[in-house]
């Protein structure tokens, strides 16, 4: 029991004993009392008024009277106007630690019966993945988990864009200058030789744009990017894509294979996997059907071209083209007929896409247009919009090759953890096997934790060296203090000491940390709760951080292993151990792993 719903029960039990009232537990508001004031949690009495039929201040102060006299786990109170601040005593929180350390199920959520598909990632594959990917596949993973922690039903899915005009620019750079090379003659990743050779595409356009304006002063760049003989080639390669063109085909399986082998490598190196994989070449012809049914209820218009477009200027938006006029799909005739699919297939009652914030006027289209089209699930699409990702030195750009890319980021942050970690000292001690495997750990969790923390809405800095610290608010920080804890009942253990819940004594009073450390504990739960309903793996992140601090501000001031009174040092060292496995759990709902050595 939660100490608001305990508080409530017993504030239930005074109005009933004071006033001879029936209040529903539920009804009564107890929150957590505000920083500025005395007391634990506060009870609004302000609804109680009409039982009571006396002032705020009365009231107050006859039912703080009554939990005082009649429950012991109540220290005392305090009324400001129309708010009790209660103060909960030692024996409670004595109590509240016990009950937490005893339930192996402590944070654990019972099923929703909810079914959630997430769709993250979504890479192209005309390029490596890049540091935008993994703030991208951070978030979908960590709210994915999040989702399932809370009770939730999830499908991890991602939906790979392996056609269109950037692939085919690969694909004839590729022919233009390759001449013959594969991953394996170039030593190369896949998706890092594909990704070459859609800048060496770029470059080639750039010369021939240049030549074209030099050659005519009066076009514009846009005029002659299309005029580019590159540009030409690509889209007539495009065409013949689409016509099943079988040599085109055959170079575009081969790259696009070379490139998924690559992302396959790079997910496996974040610890991201998915439930479900669907590609553009499977479901870009998807939505056609709807474009027809939209025709035929009035819902669409057709132009005299031929083209098919949604009037949403009566919605505050524009007319948005859902069929060019040639029968072609564009972007949101696929995501129509992809959201339907999946809804009807899967039964969601919620689809979350996890892109950008570039895409918001996209997303908020998409249910616009679905809702239209008669569908009761429209306003179960949810778009998590995020910021970019900025580097100190500035944006990226893919076409120019100056993007950072993940498999470059991830071996980085290893070269960052191993220097700090010899720097430090962390690891000394260690053997050399071991040190690796800590290396990578630390490194990848440095990258997690420091993307995760931020707001998804907020547009954030990326600073690998910073996400090192082994000081401040980062992975490296709460991966070394759940170390700190496993030394500490390594010792423990080997001192003979052994640890029981059920051996604290009733009576045994926390000091004031103690009592911190404990309330910290007990917003598990609520923390988790807050972080899925608000899709923001942010506020975990941060709880866990404030856990991990406040341990060692504790065991600065508490050695554990130098208590002599038997009965502190088992409660101590029962409270550290939990201490540990929450911020386990915490970590490993956001896919983070923590050592136990360091």
């Amino acid at each position: 029991m939660t100490p608001e719903s305990f508080l409530a029960l017993k504030a239930s039990e005074a109005l009933k004993d004071l006033y001879g009232a029936t209040v529903e537990e539920s009804a009564l508001q107890v929150q957590v009392t505000r920083k500025e004031f005395e007391g634990d949690f506060t009870l609004v009495v302000f609804a109680l008024l009409r039982i009571s039929r006396t002032s705020p201040e009365n009231t107050g102060k006859a039912i703080g009277d009554w939990l005082v006299a009649n429950v012991p786990e109540i220290a005392g109170y305090n009324c400001v106007k129309g708010f009790l601040n209660i103060s909960l005593s030692n024996v409670y929180w004595n109590r509240l630690l016990t009950s937490i350390a005893s339930d192996p199920s402590f944070g654990e959520f019972p099923s929703t019966g909810r079914k959630v598909m997430v769709e993250f990632s979504s890479p192209n594959t005309n390029k490596p993945l890049h540091l935008g990917h993994i703030r991208n596949n951070l978030l979908g993973d960590s709210v994915s988990r999040l989702l399932k922690a809370t009770g939730n039903d999830v499908i991890k899915a991602t939906l790979v864009n392996d056609r269109g005009i950037h692939i085919c620019k690969s694909m004839l750079a590729w022919m233009m200058k390759g001449e013959g090379v594969t991953p394996e003659s170039s030593g190369k990743k896949g998706d890092h030789l594909v990704g070459d050779f859609y800048v060496t595409f770029n470059q080639i356009l750039e010369q021939e744009v240049k030549a074209l304006m030099d050659a005519d002063p009066s076009l514009t760049k846009d005029e002659a990017e299309k005029q580019a003989p590159c540009m030409k080639e690509a889209h007539s390669m495009l065409r013949k894509w689409e016509a099943g063109d079988p040599e085109v085909r055959a170079l575009w399986k081969k790259m696009n294979s070379w490139v998924l082998e690559g992302f396959d490598e790079t997910y496996k190196a974040l610890g991201i996997s998915f439930d479900k994989v669907d590609f553009e070449h499977d479901t870009y012809l998807l939505g056609k059907e709807l474009v027809q049914k939209g025709l035929e209820s009035g819902v669409f218009t057709k132009d005299p071209d031929g083209s098919v477009w949604c009037d949403l200027t009566a919605d505050g938006l524009d007319r948005k083209l859902v069929l060019r006029g040639d029968g072609t799909s564009v972007y949101i005739t696929q995501d129509l007929g992809t959201a339907e699919r999946r809804f009807r297939e899967y039964d969601l009652d919620e689809h979350i896409y996890v892109v950008g914030n570039e895409q918001d006027y996209h997303f908020q289209v998409l249910k616009l247009i679905l809702s239209k089209l008669g569908f009761p699930w429209a306003k179960e699409i949810y778009h998590l919009s995020y910021g970019m990702v900025e580097l100190p030195d500035g944006k990226m750009k893919s076409r120019e090759g100056t993007v950072v890319d993940a498999d470059d980021l991830i071996e980085r942050m290893y070269r960052e953890a191993r220097l700090a970690s010899i720097e430090s000292g962390k690891l000394d001690g260690v053997d050399e096997q071991e040190k690796e495997k800590l290396w990578r750990m630390i490194g990848l969790g440095a990258l997690k934790y420091f993307i995760i923390k931020v707001d998804p809405k907020k547009t954030m800095l990326f600073n690998p060296h910073e996400s090192i610290d082994f000081n401040g608010n980062t992975g490296p920080f709460i991966q070394y203090t759940h170390a700190r804890i496993k030394s500490i009942l390594r010792k423990a253990s080997a001192q003979g000491l052994s640890l029981s819940v059920q051996d604290i004594p009733g009576e045994l009073e926390l000091n004031a940390k103690e009592v911190r450390l404990v309330k910290i504990l007990n917003q598990y739960p609520a923390k988790l709760s807050e972080a899925a309903d608000s899709l923001s793996p942010a506020v975990l992140a941060n709880y866990s951080y404030d856990l991990a601090k406040e341990f060692n501000q504790y065991y600065h001031d508490n050695p554990v292993l130098r208590e002599p009174d038997r009965a502190v040092l088992n409660m101590r060292l029962v409270m550290v151990e939990t201490v540990a496995e929450v911020l386990e759990k915490s970590m490993r709902v956001l896919g983070i792993t923590l050592p136990d050595r360091m």
